[in-house]
């Protein structure tokens, strides 16, 4: 079994504690009472011994960093038990002879995020609760998020009321499971004893033969997870559709992130096609007379607020503007947009490609993939490149995809599609919106031609892109000038002119611009 070892709470005032060392690493055994790290308070410093007989399994923070008390900082294993591969980080209170009480803490959201904001219950006390279940909803200053339950049971206790604001690592409520001891949370799922439900063409889970809706036998040697054929089942999704779904689980298996990732991109029209809507205004309060509506401000506009005047007032913003010829991309995907979304489940759009151009231009002009940090400039070796979503109704946020710079065009695609449905879904995870080195803004989405964008702090470079255009250009044929009408792009490019001046960023610009232009459609 798995015991989670946390910061303790070293005086009624103290909130917080500094690891100074580490007694142990991970793999190294360890016996009970054998102390295990030593921290320091402004109360104490003191020694945490082990709970029991084991193995380190997991160390979640370094020497000198300093920790939120009732944090989970290291994972002992003992015998009698495996590591689970995504077990959570919550603490167990066991009753032995039938039921365990599980906390379930408020999540660390991010490195430098030290507390959330709990901005609705999905559950109640006595409520029944399923495992993977939705138990409530949380807002920290990188990300919202909503927490699932890693048990089935009863919620016997909430610590916390909605809106209120709680330290990361503290027990926020208290699940019931029935009929258990001190066992692992997360036990070995056993596929045969799996009853799976059928979605609408009849599927009938992992059996070889699968119906359709037409009662015709299919032969599938593929299994699919209950909660795939409930996700197929609720969103429409045929047994034809569900077969050609390209599964990155074991032996091939459709995750539920591959299901998920296949319906956004199904849904996705043209990336530059607007869906008419009346935007939601929000409600507020007339004034005397009644000609002004008086909106308070919401906690993501306050925050999107804060962060764009922490920016302006931290780059010195300078933009830059060119036009990009994308009639290489245009023509690739008018013939192989459809093909590569039934073949490959792959929604291809220009922004994948924009990606990959920009992805080489930051290789060639690393500067532009740098920060500023007091007298010192971090040139980062990898691509974390952010990719800006608008949500409903009025807010924006910017996560992004780690180690880009390894990703073929396809590869973006799907991890921009898959943001986006996150993004738009609250199922965002702490590491999607922190550490980025560069991002692109998509205004054209919205059909504008082109803009000067704020900078994504602390990054020193943001590329704008605008709606692809058909309009006459001018072009030389055999020596002669001649009207042609072509696909068109603005890029505009903002930089921090305090390291990249105006040479540098229309060097990179114009490197964006050509890679477009010249696209080698072979590379997809």
């Amino acid at each position: 079994m798995k015991i989670e070892i946390i910061m303790p709470k070293m005086g009624e005032s103290v909130q917080e504690g500094t690891i100074i060392k580490w007694d142990k690493k991970v793999g190294d055994k360890v016996k009970k009472d054998e102390i295990i790290y030593e921290i320091s308070t402004d109360k104490v410093d003191t020694e945490v011994p082990s709970p029991a007989d084991g193995v380190i399994k997991e160390i979640f923070y370094k020497e000198n960093e300093v920790v939120p008390v009732e944090t989970v900082v290291a994972i002992l294993e003992t015998e009698g038990g495996e590591y689970g591969e995504k077990e959570e980080k919550i603490s167990e209170h066991v009753n032995k002879e039938a039921s365990a009480v599980i906390d379930i803490l408020m999540p660390k959201m991010g490195e430098s995020v030290v507390e959330g904001t709990i901005i609705k219950w999905h559950k109640k006390a006595g409520d029944e609760v399923k495992k993977d279940e939705i138990l409530f909803e949380i807002s920290t200053d990188k990300v919202d998020t909503e927490v699932p339950s890693p048990v089935e049971g009863v919620v016997v206790e909430i610590l916390y009321k909605e809106n209120e604001t709680v330290a990361v690592g503290k027990t926020v409520m208290r699940i019931r499971t029935e009929g258990t001891t001190a066992e692992p949370l997360i036990t070995e799922t056993k596929t045969k004893e799996v009853k799976q439900e059928p979605i609408k063409s009849s599927v009938a889970g992992s059996t070889p033969a699968q119906e359709t809706s037409k009662n015709e036998k299919v032969k599938s040697s593929r299994f699919y997870s209950p909660v795939v054929l409930n996700i197929a089942n609720e969103e429409n999704v045929s047994f034809e559709e569900l077969e050609k779904i390209e599964g990155s689980g074991i032996n091939g298996r459709v995750t539920k992130k591959d299901i998920l990732s296949y319906l956004e991109t199904r849904k996705v029209s043209e990336q530059h096609e607007v869906k008419e809507s009346k935007p939601e205004i929000p409600e507020g309060e007339k004034s005397a007379d009644g000609r002004v509506t008086i909106i308070p401000i919401d906690r993501i506009r306050r925050r999107i607020m804060e962060h764009m005047v922490q920016s302006r007032d931290t780059s010195v913003h300078v933009s830059q503007v060119m036009e990009a010829d994308v009639s290489a991309v245009y023509d690739y995907l008018k013939v192989n947009q459809e093909k590569l979304l039934i073949e490959k489940n792959v929604k291809l759009t220009y922004m994948a490609f924009i990606a990959f151009a920009v992805i080489q231009a930051l290789k060639q002009y690393p500067l532009m993939n740098a920060s500023i940090e007091k007298e010192r400039i971090l040139v980062k070796n990898y691509i974390n490149l952010g990719i800006a979503v608008a949500v409903e109704p009025n807010g924006l946020i910017v996560p992004n995809i780690k180690n880009a710079e390894n990703l073929s065009v396809l590869g973006l695609a799907n991890a921009i599609a898959d943001l986006g449905y996150r993004a738009r879904n609250k199922e965002l995870k702490p590491d999607d919106v922190v550490d980025g080195t560069f991002s692109i803004t998509n205004y054209g989405v919205f059909g504008s031609l082109f803009g000067a964008p704020i900078i994504n702090q602390p990054e020193v470079g943001i590329l704008g892109v605008g709606a692809v255009t058909r309009k006459p250009v001018v072009v030389e044929v055999e020596g002669r000038e001649a009207i042609v009408i072509k696909p068109m792009l603005y890029l505009s490019l903002s930089h921090d002119h305090r390291l990249v001046d105006g040479m540098l960023g229309g060097r990179f610009l114009k490197a964006v611009k050509e890679n477009l232009e010249n696209f080698d459609v072979s590379m997809v």
